[in-house]
């Protein structure tokens, strides 16, 4: 009994497994119907099959899970980057608008303590003109400059000011 047992369960052979492979490509689920017929054809019992199917189907399955995790896998990376890079570029805008603050806050000094001189505050024209001829519209910074040569600093307010700045900032980085 244990000899037919051996001699059933034999290895398969080259072949053998090459026409399971394409039968196995073909359908992965095996029906009785095609069991049988391969076992007929391979000379092997029924069962034998069965269990090869059942295994390459496990294979099949790890396989295909460590494709789907190596892909994943490129995914996150990627979207790590992506994270690292916007991140860097939060960080330079808020620097950016650090600067901003910072020299609106020294103009609305500047303005507020030669306001009532009557004369222009310098140092603030010429950081508005900076900012703007690094970058942003010549026009702008004309209309910026002529309207503090004239004295016409009634109608131009701060927030206009720093409108200004923040659109010459911003084309300085396009």
């Amino acid at each position: 009994n244990h000899k037919s047992k051996a001699l059933q369960k034999k290895r398969l052979s080259h072949d053998q497994v090459r026409l399971l492979e394409a039968n196995f490509d073909a359908g992965r689920k095996l029906d009785t119907e095609r069991k049988f017929s391969l076992a007929r054809e391979l000379g092997v019992p029924p069962r034998q099959i069965a269990v090869w199917y059942q295994n390459k189907r496990a294979r099949w399955k790890n396989q295909s899970l460590e494709l789907d995790y190596g892909a994943l896998q490129l995914r996150l990376e990627a979207a790590v980057a992506d994270k690292k890079e916007l991140e860097k570029e939060v960080e330079s805008l808020r620097s950016e608008l650090r600067r901003a603050h910072e020299a609106l806050y020294g103009f609305r000094s500047e303005y507020a303590a030669t306001a009532t001189a009557g004369a222009p505050p310098t140092a603030a024209v010429a950081l508005v003109g900076s900012s703007l001829s690094s970058g942003g519209s010549s026009s702008m910074n004309d209309d910026v400059s002529e309207n503090w040569a004239n004295g016409e600093t009634g109608g131009l307010q701060f927030e206009e000011l720093y409108a200004c700045l923040m659109l010459g900032a911003s084309k300085g980085r396009n």
